[in-house]
């Protein structure tokens, strides 16, 4: 009756040889050590850097415990671990000054960092320990504000654009187009012309009010944005700037950043680990720029250093040195997406697509300069480089590729660059603050007590009231809070205090299953069955009350984690895995314990599961 077939014994040893591989990374602790990642998008970092690194750490009489490159995403970055923090300092310092020839100018950032001690055989079954928040780590944290009044400007002056693009394809004559504010006024000379142009632009451009002058006399078309469209404008400028801060913070290794909208126009950066306000603030700033401008062909060479007015002079990247017409084609907002591929000869090239308004620029731009070229810089902290230079081969429009990029790898490298896109306006830091490492361990510390003293409090109760029984229920408890810590290390979920609140709190909540089984238990006793039916028959009828309890909790918490955002989506995501755990160890678990122990015995005259009150007659 209480028998467990072996195959969920074996499952039970599973489940805890899982719990035990994947938790005990998170007690290694951790060792001092440095980043080396790349100051420059066109540059990435290799595991050739890790012999350039170890060289010069041994010239300069520094002693490391490891030299490792970390692939992230398209880029990597180099680690070196030391036994103390003066090693630590004395490699930054060093490894800055050896590996950039030009300080003003870094080609790598050297930044501290922090090592998992986690040995080498956990680690290759992937075996980690958990991401640890901005309260727990320690870190930076920016409040940033978006200029609404560019992202603005930069809308008008696209439709100031696209509105005389509009009518000199529709052969309709103007006197001028100008911009009054945010609006644009277009001026005709004739009342036939200005209604034409009126039905032209309402059909192209649905998101523009169009009105005319009261005097019939002012031969004059005024364009706005509607409310609607402008409240959409501000909306994807703000996301345009979080999608690339993303890609931007993610491509430089920082683990675990987060960065989320805050009200309107602000936006949420928080970067945990790293202490260097200054170099948080550079991490910040690493949002370029992409612009594709027409080769002036005018110029022969440069040696003589005269540019000509509205051209200018690239000396860095590929195709360099090269003049450029100052004015661009196109900007990154115009590209909707990149994509490494190949031509028709089988080489590797560079497939762009552009959105509406970019493709019609594209075309007006090349029409009447195929043979001549084109390049694509990127702009960085002010700076300027070339990607690529090409030759237009045919009139470009909203598709075409960049070809002669020589490997795979590059293509894939310039592909990221033009997906990355451009923030949408400039922003401004205006909260800044530093967590200490020292604050972030006393929040572990404390939230590591609050756990224990409530585990223990919790074992003294259930031992002392249910007996062995309560001590079937403790030990469910505690594979609970092993499987749970193992899943959200092998997700590598980011720890943070409101997710050590959560898991104090299921503690809580799963050892109402185990009550509710040992009451059922006891009940089936009261009533007058034996030990060994009462034990079947307390385990089945607490099963469903069980799973409709954790059933509704669980809905409760994927709204959480549905609906809300930060600190609130951490505390349902350690609810939610605590509420699966907490079923598999308080049913399934606790079970095959109690079935070990009592199952076996075919003449069972009695339970330990405590004191069992029956009513006189």
């Amino acid at each position: 009756m209480n028998r467990y077939p072996i195959w969920k014994y074996i499952l039970i040893v599973i489940a805890l040889l899982f719990g035990v591989v994947y938790t005990v990374p998170n007690f290694f602790g951790e060792s001092p050590a440095v980043q080396i990642s790349s100051a420059k998008a066109t540059v990435k970092v290799t595991p050739a850097e890790v012999a350039a690194v170890e060289k010069v750490l041994e010239k300069n009489g520094i002693k490391q415990q490891g030299v490792l490159f970390e692939a992230i995403g398209n880029q990597g970055s180099v680690r070196a671990r030391f036994a103390d923090t003066d090693a630590q300092f004395k490699a930054k310092s060093t490894l800055e000054k050896e590996l950039n020839a030009d300080p003003a100018d870094p080609t790598y950032n050297v930044a501290f960092n922090l090592l998992p001690n986690t040995p080498a055989w956990l680690q290759s079954l992937h075996a980690f320990p958990m991401y640890l928040g901005l309260d727990l780590r320690g870190g930076v944290h920016f409040l940033m504000q978006v200029d609404i009044k560019a992202v603005l400007n930069k809308r008008v002056q696209g439709l100031q654009s696209t509105a005389r693009s509009l009518l000199r394809e529709k052969n309709i004559r103007h006197a001028g187009i100008s911009r009054v504010a945010d609006t644009i006024e277009i001026q005709f000379h004739e009342l036939d012309t200005r209604v034409k142009a009126k039905e032209v632009l309402a059909s192209q451009l649905p998101d523009v009010l169009l009105s005319e002058p009261a005097d019939q006399a002012d031969m004059k078309l005024v364009m706005a944005l509607k409310p609607a469209a402008l409240k959409q404008t501000i909306e994807d400028g703000v996301g345009q700037n979080i999608s690339t801060l993303s890609k931007r913070v993610n491509e430089l290794g920082v683990a675990e950043p987060l960065i989320q909208r805050q009200g309107a126009d602000r936006i949420v950066v928080e970067l945990p680990g790293v202490q260097d306000v200054s170099r948080a603030k550079d991490i910040i700033g690493r949002t370029a720029t992409l612009e594709v401008r027409l080769v002036d062909d005018t110029v022969r060479g440069t040696d003589d250093g005269a540019i000509p007015f509205g051209s200018e002079l690239f000396k860095v990247g590929r195709g360099a040195p090269s003049v450029l017409y100052k004015d661009p084609i196109i900007t990154g907002d115009y590209i909707a997406s990149a994509s490494a591929s190949f031509d028709s000869n089988q080489q590797p090239a560079v497939s762009i697509d552009l959105n509406g308004d970019g493709g019609r620029k594209m075309r007006e731009a090349t029409r009447s300069r195929v043979g001549k070229s084109m390049a694509i810089v990127l702009f960085e902290k002010g700076k300027g480089e070339l990607l690529t230079v090409a030759t237009i081969r045919d009139e470009l429009g909203s598709r075409f590729q960049i070809t002669g990029m020589g490997s795979a790898e590059a293509s894939a490298d310039l592909a990221l660059l033009l997906r990355a896109g451009s923030l949408a306006a400039p922003m401004e830091i205006i909260e800044e603050r530093t967590i200490g490492p020292q604050l972030g361990a006393e929040n572990i510390q404390k939230g590591f007590n609050s756990t224990l003293y409530g585990f223990a409090a919790i074992t003294v109760f259930m031992v002392i009231y249910y007996a062995l029984f309560g001590f079937f229920s403790v030990f469910a408890l505690a594979v609970n809070l092993l499987l749970l810590i193992a899943l959200l290390s092998v997700l590598q979920a980011t720890l943070t205090l409101p997710g050590i609140a959560a898991i104090a709190f299921t503690l809580g909540m799963a050892i109402d299953a185990n009550v509710l089984i040992n009451e059922r238990i006891r009940e089936e006793l009261r009533s007058g069955n034996t030990p060994q039916a009462a034990i079947a028959a307390g385990f089945e009828r607490a099963w469903a009350t069980i799973v409709d309890s954790n059933v509704t909790t669980l809905i409760a918490g994927l709204a959480l984690l549905i609906f809300g955002s930060g600190a609130i989506r951490g505390f349902a995501v350690v609810h939610c895995l605590g509420i699966l755990t907490s079923i598999f160890s308080s049913v399934f678990v606790s079970r095959g314990v109690a079935n070990l122990w009592y199952g076996r015995k075919k003449k069972l005259t009695g339970i330990s599961i405590g004191q069992i009150w029956k009513p006189e007659n």
